[in-house]
């Protein structure tokens, strides 16, 4: 019986996904010059700026939001296939690739348009999906391997949280040019590192002071490790991209800042949920 509801949640997952990508304005997009031969935009093969730059940019706009949009459903009908006390980090995976597709279709649409790399649609995905990522180490490692350490009144998923709302804040601050680049991105990587202090270092190089790692199931020690290694390594990408916005220090172009941007969003959001969908599932096997 079990099996039939997750195959009828899937078909209706896969059905609203559907639906979505129809009602979702298409408009943006819809006096844009196409190319005959390719069925392309036309500007991607204009002769004008970097043709081969723009196209990776579009291609990796379109593949960010379906296979976002695919790890939406397998999140979700992966769900109910793990222990109860993981349902919550199927969950958080799932809204954060879910609304981060629906703002590429959005993101595509206005590069589509109007040859800009949006700051302002990538910085509303950022301000809602980051602080979830910050929030999925809590509910995969469980509350007994969260300490009681507190800074500032607040506990260890506080400061993920508050962390997180830092580092996006500033961010957009120094991309909007509305505060000096340099004095945003210093600010904005204390969110990072407060983050950072309170998970942990991956595998051993630094046990962060908000989790107890003698008190991680074994069974997602290896996944609790990987997520931290995204938080360490795979948020990096994010600050190299921060370099190449024309508000910022403008180091090449925006095209090159989409596709890191866009890579590292692929990476981070789907990775996260993947390896922890694989600590839900075998620590869930050790449960049978």
């Amino acid at each position: 019986m079990s099996g039939k509801k997750t195959l009828r949640r899937t078909a209706l997952l896969l059905t609203a996904m559907a639906v979505l990508a129809v009602l979702v304005p298409t408009a943006l997009a819809a006096d844009a010059a196409v190319d005959a031969d390719t069925g392309l935009p036309a500007f991607l093969s204009d002769g004008a700026g970097n043709d081969s730059l723009e196209l990776l940019t579009f291609f990796l706009f379109f593949v960010g939001y379906i296979s976002m949009g695919a790890a939406f459903v397998f999140f979700m009908s992966e769900r109910n296939n793990v222990a109860p006390e993981y349902r919550t980090t199927m969950t958080i995976s799932a809204l954060i690739v879910g609304i981060a597709a629906f703002h590429y279709y959005y993101m595509r649409g206005v590069y589509v348009d109007t040859q800009v790399v949006s700051t302002e649609y990538r910085y509303m995905d950022w301000i809602i999906t980051v602080p979830l990522m910050a929030l999925k180490f809590p509910s995969l490692v469980g509350k007994d391997a969260i300490t009681d350490k507190t800074f500032a009144g607040l506990g260890f998923t506080g400061i993920c949280f508050v962390g997180a709302l830092i580092m996006i804040g500033f961010g957009y601050l120094g991309e909007a040019n509305i505060m000096d680049e340099t004095i945003a991105l210093l600010l904005g990587g204390m969110g990072w590192a407060m983050i950072m202090v309170a998970t942990g270092l991956p595998f051993g190089l630094f046990a962060g002071l908000g989790v107890d790692d003698s008190k991680i199931k074994e069974e997602v020690k290896w996944s609790t490790d990987a997520l931290r290694t995204f938080l360490l390594v795979g948020w990096i990408i994010y600050p190299l991209g921060y370099l190449f916005n024309e508000n910022t220090y403008d180091l090449g172009n925006e095209e090159i800042m989409g596709v890191l941007y866009n890579i590292a969003d692929m990476i981070n959001k789907i990775g996260f949920g993947v390896v922890a969908w694989m600590g839900a599932k075998k620590a869930t096997a050790a449960m049978a």
